[in-house]
């Protein structure tokens, strides 16, 4: 696949399985070198799954920069898998939402985050505008909706 230019950033990282958690690099530096690792074959495609997992809110928004980068500036192509449905509809240009394993909801980046459903049921934004916390949402309703 690597000859092809398609490359694949795991989750969990997978570096230095064999170290102490003292003698191992941060979570943040963990992702940041798998990344750096993908690129050193200068693909055309890279495959990324869930880079935010566990890591803190400034080093994410800079993993997020990178990536950012990478697609406007090496004009890389990204396949991100990411829970966090903010992050992934600001840096993407189409989304695929899946539920269960099927897609169930797919379009741009900007129809997606003005969905009424996704801005409930992922962004925790009510109709009109307000905070929504998890308890609120029925998830049969989500359901309900997307299978009609």
């Amino acid at each position: 696949m690597v000859g092809l230019g398609i490359v694949q950033v795991f989750e969990g990282r997978r570096v230095f399985e064999n170290l102490t958690a003292d003698e191992n690099l941060s979570g943040g530096e963990q992702q940041m070198l798998v990344i750096g690792r993908a690129l050193m074959s200068d693909p055309r495609v890279v495959l990324l799954e869930e880079p935010s997992l566990g890591l803190g809110p400034m080093i994410i928004e800079e993993i997020f920069l990178i990536i950012k980068q990478l697609r406007q500036e090496a004009g890389v192509t990204i396949f991100l898998v990411e829970q966090n449905a903010k992050l992934a509809l600001d840096i993407a240009d189409h989304c695929y939402v899946m539920e269960n394993g099927p897609i169930v909801l797919d379009g741009s980046a900007k129809e997606l985050a003005n969905n009424v459903d996704i801005k409930e049921f992922y962004l925790g934004i009510g109709e009109t505008g307000g905070r929504r916390s998890y308890r609120e949402v029925k998830h049969y309703r989500r359901r309900k909706r997307w299978l009609s």
